[in-house]
């Protein structure tokens, strides 16, 4: 066999490797999530819980009117959320550890969380609006998006002014959130106990609050994420190099790490204003991913998407029954993703830092 010939033998294999691997985790993320509809502190047998959701599509009435309730305004809409809201963090995670080149980057390196922490502490203490006259979540929707682009905006600001390296945008990015994480402190030392809860939650990442109403907004999100992240998968190859070679190869890496976290705050801010902050996600499923297919993007963009939904939609399931009263999925994303993350860096640390 010429050595053409055993090249493209190789290279086939590879890539229907890739393909069956990324089959395989969008089939496990969609029947976790699947399951998750099941699963809520209102306990319901779980074959009658899709029994119920099956009647409601049909039209049929069904008998028990609190089932119906629970599982087609509550757990649906959440099982929905999860899967999406888990697929639009792991590809934004994606992006940003490639656009940085640096493998602890997540989709809120740019300090969009703390933005959008404020912006809720915000509007729970005092009642404050971006949109005047805009009050309950609405108004804490709008505040968390408003606020929470601003450390992307002042990032880009700076590097449109002057042209900084992937590290610096990162340094920029931790100041900014220090500086918000400060005001929200201040904030929630005036705040009730009761609102200091609300906001505390917020913060550790929930779903709970996810209604039909909100899912166009998350599905868009995620959407426009995931299709324009993968149609710049190439660009985003180009800028593992460095800048002069990423130049010498018709790239402008300047230029193109601002798209990049233009697209990833945009996708990001829109998702944390509905989720709050759930860790991990975003940091964890593309490792997993990168070790599972490699780091070309092409298949690490929807690989991240799907190993994001499938990690979300165990956690969320988790949170929901390991209490009664159910824990915010940040929690369960944060006690899953801090010791696995801690075995890939194990795992991994030469090839990360090399």
């Amino acid at each position: 066999m010429i050595p053409y010939e055993s090249f493209r033998k190789d290279y086939k294999s590879g890539v229907n490797r890739r393909v069956l691997i990324l089959l395989a985790i969008l089939a496990m993320a969609i029947v976790a999530s699947f399951l998750r509809i099941a699963f809520d502190q209102y306990n319901i047998d779980f074959f009658e819980a899709y029994s119920v959701l099956i009647d409601h599509l049909m039209g049929v009435p069904v008998a028990n009117e609190t089932d119906e309730y629970v599982i087609w305004e509550r757990t649906t809409p959440r099982a929905i959320a999860v899967f999406v809201v888990g697929a639009g963090l792991g590809v934004c995670g994606a992006a940003m550890q490639s656009t940085l080149k640096n493998p602890l980057a997540d989709p809120y390196m740019t300090g969009i969380s703390s933005g959008a922490n404020f912006g809720i502490s915000l509007a729970i203490v005092y009642g404050i609006s971006v949109i005047p006259f805009l009050s309950g979540q609405a108004g804490m929707i709008v505040n968390a998006f408003a606020l929470s682009l601003v450390p992307a905006l002042f990032i880009v600001g700076v590097s449109i002014v002057k042209s900084i390296s992937p590290a610096m945008m990162i340094l920029v990015g931790v100041s900014v959130m220090y500086v918000f994480s400060a005001a929200t402190t201040m904030l929630n030392l005036m705040a009730s106990p009761t609102q200091y809860v609300q906001i505390y939650t917020w913060a550790l990442g929930t779903l709970g609050s996810i209604q039909w109403q909100h899912l166009p907004f998350v599905i868009a999100a995620s959407a426009i994420g995931i299709v324009s992240l993968s149609l710049l998968n190439a660009r985003l190859n180009l800028l593992s190099y460095t800048d002069k070679e990423s130049v010498s190869l018709g790239l402008n890496p300047r230029r193109t790490r601002i798209i990049m976290i233009i697209i990833v705050s945009l996708v990001t801010a829109i998702l944390v204003c509905f989720s709050g902050t759930i860790g991990f996600v975003g940091l964890v499923a593309p490792h997993v991913m990168r070790i599972l297919i490699g780091s070309d993007n092409r298949y690490l963009i929807p690989a991240s998407a799907f190993g994001g939904a499938l990690m979300l939609a165990v956690a969320d399931t988790i949170a929901v029954k390991i209490l009664p009263s159910g824990l915010p999925v940040g929690v369960i994303t944060s006690l899953i993703g801090g010791p696995l993350f801690i075995y890939i860096l194990i795992r991994q640390h030469k090839k990360i830092w090399s």
